[in-house]
C-alpha cells in the first residue's frame, strides 16, 4: 500500500482524530478509497518529491529536531499522547507505514466494542430504577399495612384501658384505705412503745435505778436509729426530743459524778501524785471505793454512746483528704481525754485566727515560704512525740493503757490531718507507732483484741441468725450476726492501719487479716463438723452462708484500691527478696491473682464440701424414695390410647415430695447464689441416677414408655422451674432417653438402621462417605447429650417392635 508522504515529522503531521479507543480512525474513507485507485497513487508519486532514506547527517538531525520538540500537549500541534502513539507505531521508516491497516481495523474494533457497551448499559439502566421504584412502592404498602395494624392495636389498648379503668380506681382506693389504716395502727404502736419506755426510765431514775434506766435509753435510740427513714416528721421529732429530754438528764446527772471521781482521781497526772497509784496521795482507806465508783460511773457513761451519737453533730472533715469514717469517742473518754494530745489540738484551733492575722502577713511581707499555722502545728507535733516517745515505754506492757494510747493517738493524727490540715510531709505520731518495738506490740495487741472479739461473737446466742432476717431487700446473702461482725472488725482494722507511713508496716497488718480469716475459718469448721449429723439443719445453713459471704466481701476488696497498692507493694517486696516463683509474680503483676486469694480458694474449698455433703445427704434420701419407683412394671403398663387421662405414677410420689420439702426448705435456709449452685448438683445426680439405676435397669413397652415421659416431663421438671426457665436442661440424660424410648416404630427402626450403619463404617465393613448420617440423625431427634451406643442401648430397651424380628 502506497501513501502520499510530503516531508513528514513528528510534529508536522495533521491527524483528523485521536487514535485511541473513542476517537476516529487514523485515516478517513476518502483515504481509504485513494489507497485503491493505482492510478491515482502512481500519478501522486510521480508529482511527488523523490524519498529515500536519510543518510547519517539527517538522521541525526531528526533526532536533534524530536529532542528540540516540545513534549506539552498545549504547546503542540496535535495532542502529545497522539504523536507518541505514532512515533511508538510508525517512527520515521517508512517501511513502518505497511502497519497502518491493522491499526486502522484495530482502532475500528475498539470503537465498535465501545459504542456496543455504552448501548447496554443504557438499556440496563431503567430497568434498574424501575426495579427500585417497584421495591419502594412495596415497602410503602408494608408500612401502610404495619401503621393500620398499630391502630387498630393502639384502639384495642386503649378500649381495654377504658373499660379497665372503673377496677383499677375502686382497687386502688380500697388498697389506699387498708395502707392507711396500716399506718395508723403501726403509728400508734410506736407511740406506745415509746411511751412506755419513757415510762420505765422514769421509775427507775425515781428508784435510782440509773444503769436500767441507761439501758432502756439505749433502746429507745435503737428505735429513733430504726426510723431515720421514715416520713413521719411528727413522730420522728417526738421519739428525738423524748431521747433528747432523758439523755441529757442522764449525762448531766453521770457527769457530774464522773468528774467528781476524777477529780478524787488527782485528773490528769501532771503533779508528784502521778507517781502514786491513781493519784490517790494521802487517802488510802478511800481508794477502793473511788475506784469502784470511777469503774460504775464509766460503765453506765458507755451506756449512753449510742444517744450521744445519735444527738451530737458529727464532725464535718474536709472531703478532699479522703479519710474512711470512723467511730466517735466513747462517752467518758471524751470527759478524760489523754490530756496533752487534747492541749495540743486546743491550742492549735485556738491560735489559727492569731496566726493567720498577724503572723502570716509577717511572714508574706518578708518573702519566706512559710506557713504560720502549719509551722506552729508542726513545732508542737516535734513536742508531742518528743512526750510520746518518752511515755510508751512506761506503757509498753501495761495491757490497757498501750491500747487506750494507741487509741487515742490514731483519734489525734486522723483530728490533726483532717480538721486542722497537717500535711503528710510532716513528721507524725505514726512514726513513733511504727517503731519495730512499739509496732509489734501494737500488732500483738490488735491480734490478741480480735481474737477474743472472735471468741465472743461466736458464743453469743445470736451468732448465727441474720439481723436483718425479717427484711426481704436486705437480707439475700442471708447473712449470720457472726459473719458481719467479723467483716465489721476486719473493717476496723483496715482502717486503722491504712495511714501508717510505709507499705511494709501495712503489709503486716495485712497478713494479720489473713491469718484472721484463717483462723476463723478454722473456727467455721469446728462448729461445721458438729453439725455434719444434719446438714439440712438451720445452723449448718448459717456457718454455709457465713462461709460464702466472707468469700464474697474479700472477693470485692480484692479489687478496692487500697489493697490493689498492698498488691504492688508485696510483689516489690517478693521480687526482691525472691520470695515467690517466677509464675506466681506474674500472676500478681498481672492482676490475675490477688492479696486474698489463698484465703477466699479456702473459703471456696470449704464451701463446696458443704454444699457437697447437703447435696449427697438429699441425694440419699431420694434414693430411699425411688425404691419402689424402680420397682414399677414398665413392661407391661397399658399405653396411652388405653388411659382416659395420663396421671402421675403412685410410686413417683414419695419421690418428687422428698425433692419438693427439701428443695423449698433450703430455697429459705440458703442464700441465692448458694442454693442455685446446690438444686444445680442435686440435678445432675437425680439426672443420671434415674437414667442408670431406672431406664438402663429396666425394658420398656409403648405405655411403659409413655408413662415415664409423664413422669418426668409433667412432674419432675416443673418441681425445677421455679428456679429456672428450662428445667429440662439439667436432665439431659432422661430427657433424651424419654425421647428414644418414645419413637414411632418406624422413626425407631429407621435411626436403628443409622446406628447400624454407623457401626459397620466405625468396624470398616463398609465405606465410611456417610459416618456423619447418625450424629445428624440424633441432632434431628434433639438428642446431644447420649452418645450412639447409649441411644442403641436404649432402643434394645424398647419391647414394642414389630413382628418381623426388627
Amino acid at each position: 500500500m502506497h501513501v502520499q508522504m510530503q516531508n513528514i515529522s513528528p510534529c508536522s503531521v495533521e491527524m483528523a482524530q485521536p487514535l485511541f479507543e473513542s476517537e476516529e480512525p487514523l485515516l478517513s474513507e476518502e483515504d481509504t478509497k485513494e489507497e485503491d485507485e493505482p492510478e491515482k497513487d502512481a500519478k501522486d508519486l510521480e508529482e511527488a518529491e523523490p524519498f529515500c532514506p536519510a543518510g547519517d547527517a539527517e538522521k541525526e538531525a531528526l533526532k536533534i529536531e524530536k529532542e528540540r520538540m516540545p513534549q506539552d500537549p498545549e504547546n503542540c500541534d496535535i495532542p502529545f499522547y497522539v504523536s507518541e502513539f505514532v512515533e511508538r507505531e510508525v517512527g520515521v521508516d517508512c517501511d513502518s507505514l505497511s502497519k497502518l491497516g491493522r491499526l486502522i481495523e484495530l482502532l475500528l474494533e475498539n470503537k465498535r466494542k465501545l459504542e456496543e457497551q455504552v448501548l447496554t448499559v443504557s438499556s440496563e439502566v431503567p430497568k434498574r430504577i424501575q426495579k427500585a421504584l417497584q421495591n419502594a412502592e412495596d415497602s410503602k404498602k408494608s408500612l401502610n399495612q404495619l401503621l393500620e395494624k398499630e391502630n387498630i392495636l393502639c384502639d384495642s389498648i386503649n378500649s381495654h384501658l377504658l373499660t379497665s379503668q372503673p377496677w383499677m380506681e375502686d382497687l386502688g382506693i380500697l388498697i389506699s384505705q387498708v395502707k392507711e389504716v396500716e399506718r395508723h395502727l403501726a403509728y400508734l404502736k410506736l407511740i406506745s412503745q415509746i411511751e412506755e419506755l419513757s415510762d420505765n426510765i422514769q421509775q427507775y431514775l425515781m428508784t435510782n435505778n440509773v444503769p436500767e434506766a441507761a439501758t432502756t435509753l439505749a433502746s429507745m435510740a435503737e428505735l429513733d436509729i430504726k426510723l431515720q427513714d421514715s416520713s413521719c416528721s411528727h413522730l420522728l421529732t417526738f421519739v428525738r426530743s423524748t431521747v433528747q429530754f432523758w439523755h441529757k438528764i442522764l449525762k448531766d446527772r453521770l457527769s457530774s459524778d464522773f468528774e467528781e471521781t476524777l477529780t478524787h482521781l488527782h485528773w490528769p497526772f501532771v503533779g508528784p501524785a502521778q507517781s502514786q497509784p491513781f493519784g490517790l496521795a494521802g487517802a488510802p482507806n478511800n481508794v477502793v471505793e473511788i475506784y469502784s465508783n470511777f469503774e460504775m460511773l464509766f460503765s453506765q457513761l458507755l451506756k449512753l454512746q449510742t444517744t450521744d451519737e445519735l444527738l451530737s453533730k458529727p464532725k464535718q472533715l474536709p472531703e478532699k483528704y479522703l479519710l474512711p469514717p470512723t467511730a466517735p469517742v466513747i462517752l467518758p473518754m471524751q470527759i478524760m481525754p489523754e490530756w496533752y494530745l487534747t492541749q495540743v489540738l486546743m491550742w492549735i484551733g485556738s491560735h489559727a485566727k492569731f496566726l493567720d492575722d498577724k503572723v502570716q502577713p509577717i511572714l508574706d511581707k518578708a518573702g519566706s515560704p512559710v506557713n504560720a499555722r502549719m509551722e506552729f502545728s508542726r513545732a508542737l507535733v516535734m513536742l508531742i512525740l518528743e512526750k510520746l516517745a518518752a511515755d510508751i515505754p512506761c506503757l509498753l506492757y501495761d495491757d490497757s493503757l498501750f491500747c487506750h494510747l494507741v487509741d487515742e493517738v490514731l483519734l489525734f493524727e486522723r483530728e490533726l490531718h483532717s480538721v486542722h490540715g497537717y500535711l503528710n510531709s510532716f513528721p507524725s505520731c505514726m512514726h513513733i507507732l511504727s517503731e519495730e518495738t512499739y509496732f509489734q506490740r501494737w500488732l500483738t495487741m490488735e491480734r490478741k483484741f480480735a481474737l477474743q472479739k472472735m471468741d465472743s461473737m461466736l458464743s453469743s446466742e445470736a451468732a448465727w441468725v441474720s439481723q436483718y432476717k425479717d427484711i426481704t431487700d436486705v437480707d439475700e446473702m442471708k447473712v449470720p450476726d457472726c459473719a458481719e461482725t467479723f467483716m465489721t472488725l476486719l473493717l476496723v482494722i483496715t482502717d486503722r492501719y491504712k495511714h501508717l507511713p510505709t507499705a511494709a508496716r501495712k503489709l503486716q497488718f495485712l497478713e494479720l487479716q489473713k491469718e484472721l480469716v484463717d483462723d476463723f475459718r478454722i473456727r467455721l469448721t469446728q462448729v461445721m463438723k458438729e453439725e455434719t449429723r444434719a446438714p439440712l439443719a438451720f445452723r449448718y445453713c448459717a456457718i454455709l452462708n457465713a462461709v460464702n459471704y466472707i468469700a464474697t466481701v474479700l472477693a470485692d476488696w480484692a479489687d478496692n484500691l487500697f489493697f490493689l497498692q498492698l498488691q504492688q507493694a508485696a510483689l516489690e517486696v517478693c521480687s526482691d527478696s525472691n520470695a515467690l516463683s517466677k509464675l506466681q509474680l506474674g500472676q500478681l503483676a498481672s492482676m490475675e491473682s490477688s492479696v486474698f486469694d489463698d484465703m477466699i480458694n479456702l473459703l471456696e474449698r470449704l464451701k463446696h464440701d458443704m454444699l457437697t455433703r447437703q447435696v449427697d445427704h438429699v441425694f440419699r434420701e431420694v434414693k430411699d424414695a425411688v425404691k419402689m419407683y424402680r420397682k414399677e412394671r414398665w413392661l407391661s403398663l397399658p399405653s396411652q390410647s388405653e388411659q382416659a387421662v395420663m396421671s402421675l405414677s403412685v410410686s413417683a410420689c414419695s419421690l418428687l415430695l422428698t425433692l419438693r420439702d427439701r428443695l423449698l426448705q433450703l430455697e429459705q435456709q440458703l442464700c441465692f447464689s448458694l442454693f442455685k449452685i446446690f438444686w444445680q448438683m442435686l440435678a445432675e445426680k437425680v439426672d443420671l441416677f434415674i437414667y442408670q439405676e431406672i431406664i438402663l435397669a429396666n425394658h420398656f413397652n409403648e405405655g411403659g414408655a409413655a408413662q415415664l415421659q409423664f413422669d418426668i416431663t409433667r412432674n419432675l421438671f416443673p418441681l425445677f422451674s421455679h428456679y429456672c426457665k428450662r428445667p429440662e436442661n439439667y436432665f439431659k440424660h432422661i430427657k433424651e432417653a424419654c425421647i428414644v424410648l418414645n419413637l414411632n416404630v418406624g422413626s425407631a427402626l429407621l435411626l436403628k438402621d443409622v446406628l447400624q450403619s454407623a457401626a459397620d463404617n466405625r468396624s470398616g465393613m463398609i465405606s465410611s462417605s456417610n459416618q456423619p448420617t447418625a450424629v445428624a440423625a440424633l441432632n434431628e431427634l434433639g438428642i446431644y447429650k447420649l452418645a450412639q451406643q447409649d441411644v442403641e442401648i436404649l432402643l434394645n430397651l424398647r419391647t414394642n417392635w414389630p413382628s418381623t424380628g426388627k
